[in-house]
């Protein structure tokens, strides 16, 4: 009501002063084929690694802090997971999010990251220590882990590479 004229009188939006565009009321979900497609991919990334390191779902659910239900949904790639979930799931199996990293062909992995199946031709002092299963073998990170630890006195340190360095430590970080 107008104090002037005692006539009522529609206030004017914030928006229509300043110029900003208004809120939408509703937005569409994110249902496109590439989002679902990301979405398929990384949870089919979470699953391998928490296969490849040995882990089972209700252990990889109870250290990042949900429900196995909510484990199973990001490992069938459902986008109504928050992302705080992903991130918590990402963190428990040692992996991270990045945003924008893409990683170009021939580049070398982060130092931080351990490979989901570890061949034993890429890995000089892994290759003699186990010797018996050949250079074609690859082994799980817990394997690779395993054959490292009962064999540690056999390791001859100034013979590592530095990848297979980092590849020592990261295992380390994720199972001891």
């Amino acid at each position: 009501m107008s104090l002037v004229s005692g006539k009522k009188t529609k206030m004017p939006e914030i928006s229509d002063i300043f110029g900003t565009p208004k809120m939408p009321t509703s937005i569409q979900r994110l249902t496109s084929d590439t989002v679902q497609r990301q979405a398929k991919e990384l949870a089919r990334q979470l699953r391998q690694r928490r296969k490849a390191l040995g882990v089972t779902v209700q252990n990889a659910a109870a250290a990042s802090g949900m429900s196995r239900d909510t484990w199973y949904r990001m490992e069938r790639g459902e986008t109504t997971v928050t992302i705080g979930a992903w991130f918590n799931a990402l963190a428990a199996l040692g992996l991270r999010f990045g945003v924008g990293l893409e990683v170009e062909e021939g580049e070398p992995p982060a130092s931080d990251c351990i490979p989901l199946a570890v061949q034993l031709a890429e890995y000089p002092q892994l290759a003699a220590l186990a010797w018996q299963m050949g250079d074609t073998v690859v082994l799980t990170p817990r394997e690779a882990f395993e054959v490292y630890e009962r064999n540690a006195r056999h390791i001859d340190q100034a013979a590592l590479t530095p990848a297979e360095k980092a590849l020592i430590t990261n295992l380390r970080k994720v199972f001891v």
